[in-house]
């Protein structure tokens, strides 16, 4: 890749996005990759999702299904921890950039937790991501703040399934009730909860090379791809150093081939492949 130091790394926030993401739990931020910058990150993206670069076990699977799926058959193809398997990505432009946000939305100290790349298929109607709020996969910590940048690889439309939000449930007092989606946890990851009556949703279509950023505790969720191209995205969420190094204590690592699980100091039980 392009010697990141030879490129702006730093996006520009202003007050207005630092409402939004405070009050809305969510904002969309234009341009934060170039077209260039998005072609050049999906060259290496095209061989994951063609396995030219191993990812082995469950950290290659199917978000809309259980591990048991073939993957011609996967509706999201779900690749977690991509720098761990590539290493050229690691402190790539997305990730600059990605820093650079996390830091000014929620203050110093934030650093990347992981990195995943989600593709809905084409014509993939069940490429749905259940409604749900990040922190029921994750252990409890006393400092949550939680910058997850969502980077549209291609035009991310109502049609392939773009993001939709809940706003403001960030500020409900408890996390809402969640249920695995396909068997349990041991056969699946996804987890998913219910709309209520008076949930506003927000359905918030992004261009390629937009990003959206949402925090830990507001609900989200996705529809299926209706379209004869791939959605796909790259996520990276930044989190505190201190929660960073705490749930590494606890062998929390994002992967989902971690098995055992853990409970926080806390006493909240969480497991170990716990992702967005």
């Amino acid at each position: 890749m392009t010697d990141i130091q030879s490129r702006n790394t730093e996006y520009v926030i202003t007050d207005e996005h630092r409402r939004q993401f405070a009050e809305q739990g969510f904002v969309h931020l234009s341009g934060l990759l170039t077209d260039d910058e998005i072609d050049e990150i999906a060259v290496d993206y095209e061989r994951f999702l063609r396995r030219e670069i191993e990812v082995p076990g469950k950290d290659f699977c199917d978000m809309a299904g259980d591990y048991g799926r073939d993957p011609s058959d996967y509706s999201i193809v779900n690749v977690m921890l991509p720098r761990r398997y590539y290493p050229q990505w690691v402190d790539n432009i997305v990730e600059q950039r990605g820093r650079s946000v996390a830091r000014q939305l929620c203050g110093d100290g934030m650093e990347l937790d992981y990195d995943q790349l989600l593709a809905k298929q084409p014509y993939k109607h069940d490429a749905v991501f259940a409604w749900h709020q990040d922190m029921a996969y994750w252990p409890d910590t006393r400092d949550t703040r939680t910058a997850t940048v969502w980077l549209a690889i291609d035009d991310s439309t109502i049609e392939n399934g773009c993001m939709r939000f809940v706003p403001a449930t960030t500020h409900e007092t408890v996390l809402r009730p969640h249920q695995p989606m396909f068997g349990d946890r041991g056969a699946s990851h996804a987890l998913g909860t219910n709309l209520r009556d008076n949930d506003a949703v927000v359905s918030l279509p992004i261009r390629k090379g937009d990003c959206t950023v949402h925090n830990e505790r507001v609900m989200h969720g996705s529809g299926g791809n209706n379209t004869s191209g791939y959605r796909r995205a790259y996520i990276l969420a930044f989190r505190s150093a201190d929660t960073v190094a705490i749930e590494r204590a606890l062998g929390f690592t994002h992967s989902h081939n971690d098995e055992r699980t853990v409970v926080d100091d806390v006493g909240v039980a969480g497991e170990t492949n716990g992702v967005r």
